[in-house]
């Protein structure tokens, strides 16, 4: 864990800046200390690399909470998208630098202004935001969301890790085995009841977030004993990949 001024000095952002990512929700630390200092995970690391990358290409910072707090976020597709649109931002300052090389050698009288046009690079990033801040799982997310107070959280995290530890009970057969697959189901369910409408395509994603390491899989493998997360996203990804399931305990 990083205290606010390690992640200050690592990241380049101010503490201030950091403290101000907390009160507007995008950015919250994980643990805080017993004198209420905040600490940070490699979870939260790693999403400060996608605030920093999502501000590189000047998105605004209430759209980059809308995209990262999807249930459909998918931190690789992102990642895709930010290319493609740095690439398109690079490409873009080449021209202008040429442009501008263009009137010092030339003078003043080129009037060809197609290197002002950005709409390509707006058109493919209006399509990035509705890709992850307009789905309809966030919105049944925020709806079903909006009245909960800390106490019903704290339930809800118990339940999904209650979950996670009938994962860690069967760890050690086969993750494609009926136990997994009626696990994996039981995870979509409770996903589906109380945060939004968790499709095969979701659950996959939210796969690829219980192994990537940091705070998600310690807290996973916390709840069923180490190897669970693991486990459980080798589960889904091969249930997910099928056409039937089993019916529910």
């Amino acid at each position: 864990m990083k205290t606010v001024h390690e992640v200050s000095r690592l990241t380049g952002l101010s503490v201030r800046t950091l403290q101000y990512y907390d009160r507007i929700g995008l950015l919250t630390p994980s643990r805080r200390t017993e004198a209420g200092y905040r600490l940070y995970g490699d979870s939260e690391l790693m999403m400060i690399q996608q605030i920093m990358l999502f501000r590189e290409l000047e998105f605004p910072l209430a759209e980059i909470k809308k995209i990262i707090s999807s249930p459909a976020f998918d931190r690789s597709r992102a990642i895709d998208q930010q290319i493609e649109l740095l690439t398109m931002k690079k490409a873009r300052l080449e021209d202008l630098i040429s442009y501008a090389k263009r009137i010092r050698s030339e003078g003043g009288g080129i009037m060809d202004f197609s290197v002002f046009d950005t709409k390509k690079m707006d058109e493919y990033a209006e399509e990035a935001k509705k890709t992850w801040g307009s789905t309809a799982e966030y919105r049944e997310y925020e709806e079903k969301s909006g009245s909960w107070k800390d106490s019903d959280r704290e339930a809800l995290t118990k339940g999904l890790m209650s979950v996670f530890a009938g994962f860690g009970a069967i760890k050690d057969g086969d993750p494609s085995s009926e136990a997994a697959e009626k696990q994996v189901r039981k995870l979509q369910s409770f996903i589906t009841e109380h945060f939004y409408t968790c499709s095969d395509e979701i659950l996959v994603s939210l796969a690829g977030m219980y192994d990537a390491g940091g705070d998600m899989t310690e807290n996973i493998d916390k709840a069923g004993g180490a190897g669970t997360a693991a486990f459980a996203a080798a589960a889904i990804r091969l249930c997910c990949g099928k056409q039937t399931s089993f019916s529910q305990d």
